[in-house]
């Protein structure tokens, strides 16, 4: 190969890499100031009079995941809902899974329940996302959520079923497809739904958060 092919390769092969370089810091940027506004002060929530009265979804049989979280809890929600989809039949439909990411979630979630309509919810504030899970539980339906989860001692990206709330006792309780019922505050909950419990977060899932495949603050509101 000639030094002057050779010499343009690698001068576009750079100019790729800068080009890749520069968008990725704009994309982080971009998330950086996401994050930060989704972070807005809900500290009045707790004496605001909608929230007073505790909720809590009956019925809502926590399982272990076997083939993946999103699977799992389209199946704690079908158990709920008296209908039989499983983790297996899901599995067995796809041979592979096809919730890895919140808009697909939210497509097999309408696809399983047409009896509801699914919608997700995205970059709520922090007061915006308390009042959706409180009307959704309030309409008597659980709410499948996007949050960080630790599993052993390793965070993890991580659905699970919110089944209750008590905002004056500072209360939010979850089926976690880990295998067990969580209790956790209002700010723990928070911090986790943000991501912003995630501890050490690998560089290729900052850079999945900055382009968009997975999000902060999100719920899929079932109705």
């Amino acid at each position: 190969m000639k030094r002057k092919s050779v010499k343009r390769i690698l001068t576009i092969f750079a100019a790729l890499v800068i080009v890749l370089v520069l968008t990725g810091a704009v994309a982080m940027a971009i998330l950086q100031m996401r994050t930060k506004s989704v972070l807005d002060d809900y500290s009045s929530v707790y004496q605001n009079e909608k929230y007073q009265t505790p909720i809590m979804i009956e019925g809502v049989d926590v399982i272990k995941q076997d083939v993946s979280c999103g699977y799992a809890v389209i199946e704690m929600f079908s158990r709920w809902n008296g209908g039989q989809v499983s983790e297996q039949s899901l599995y067995d439909q796809y041979g592979k899974v096809v919730t890895s990411t919140g808009k697909a979630f939210c497509a097999e979630m309408n696809k399983q329940f047409p009896e509801y309509t699914t919608t997700m919810c995205k970059y709520l504030k922090n007061t915006e996302l308390i009042d959706q899970i409180y009307e959704n539980l309030s309409d008597g339906i659980p709410v499948p959520i996007e949050w960080a989860a630790l599993y052993d001692d390793q965070w993890t990206l991580h659905y699970s079923l919110v089944i209750g709330a008590d905002i004056p006792g500072d209360k939010i309780m979850i089926a976690n497809p880990y295998g067990y019922y969580e209790e956790v505050s209002v700010a723990e909950f928070l911090n986790r739904t943000s991501f912003e419990a995630y501890e050490d977060m690998p560089l290729f899932l900052k850079l999945g958060f900055a382009f968009g495949i997975f999000e902060k603050n999100s719920i899929f509101r079932v109705r």
